[in-house]
């Protein structure tokens, strides 16, 4: 696989490229983290956010479960995780701010779809009692079930009490299509109770397309076809078909991208939901 490098462009915003850069035809670039990195979204993310959610480090608590779809080489799902403990980077012992006492109260599921990029967060891995790094097309629905369902066993729980999806929506839509993105958006939904989400705006999906047509290939197979455009076309699917709400906005990241928290509507915010719009 081609090696990715940051340009900037005339817009002031970083651009991929590289000798092959169609090569990252699932954004599964192998350097993600040198020119986009953790801090970039971390800003935004408060330490108290697992305790502003509601979720405590009472020692009779069941462990907080924490799902990050699209991975990539993990450093970000290591620097979330820190970053809830209070754990201080190449530490692991915590500096006060977090919500959870003690790495057995979270725990962490990282998965991507690039092996390679799994096989390099398995190996640097800090966290292994507590964090795991698995192999996932998150699309491929007998999978998702298969990976997902035993992971969840093992805690004899339903789902996950936060996902994180972070710049992940646009390449499940460019290789997907619309129908991939809202069959993607409803699964993480039935998937967790809060859902952390951060989408390309339609500007990154020019830039990936042209990038794919500098590398001598054709358009993405969907690109010219998509309907649903951006935050608002997301946002509403969530929340007219998934049941859940826009409960927080972090504000935008170093590349103008909203970092947005959902929120599971409880049965009676549904009932009453679905009796207005009757």
């Amino acid at each position: 696989m081609a090696v990715a490098t940051g340009n900037v462009t005339e817009e002031g915003k970083t651009e991929i490229d590289s000798g092959d850069p169609g090569a990252a035809l699932f954004g599964n670039f192998i350097n993600y983290y040198s020119f986009n990195p953790p801090e970039n979204r971390l800003s935004l993310i408060p330490a108290s956010l697992l305790q502003e959610l509601g979720y405590s480090s009472a020692a009779d608590r069941a462990p907080f479960l924490l799902l990050d779809v699209g991975c990539n080489s993990g450093d970000l799902s290591i620097a979330l995780y820190r970053h809830l403990l209070g754990l201080d980077e190449d530490s692991c012992e915590p500096r006060g701010g977090g919500a959870l006492e003690g790495r057995k109260q979270l725990h962490l599921l990282g998965c991507d779809l690039d092996e390679t990029l799994i096989q390099r967060a398995q190996e640097g891995n800090p966290f292994p009692e507590t964090v795991t790094f698995l192999p996932l097309d998150i699309t491929d629905r007998g999978a998702r079930e298969e990976v997902l369902g035993s992971y969840l066993a093992r805690y004899g729980r339903p789902s996950f009490d936060l996902c994180a999806c972070l710049a992940v929506t646009m390449w499940v839509h460019l290789n997907h299509g619309d129908q991939g993105l809202l069959e993607l958006l409803s699964s993480l939904a039935a998937l967790c109770h809060h859902l952390l989400l951060e989408a390309q705006p339609w500007r990154c999906y020019r830039a990936a397309a042209r990038r794919l047509r500098r590398a001598g290939r054709t358009d993405f197979e969907h690109f010219k076809q998509l309907r649903v455009r951006g935050v608002p076309g997301i946002r509403g699917h969530l929340e007219s078909r998934c049941g859940m709400e826009l409960v927080h906005s972090f504000g935008h990241t170093a590349w103008d991208r909203s970092l947005l928290l959902f929120q599971r509507r409880s049965p009676e915010q549904e009932r009453s939901s679905k009796k207005v719009k009757k």
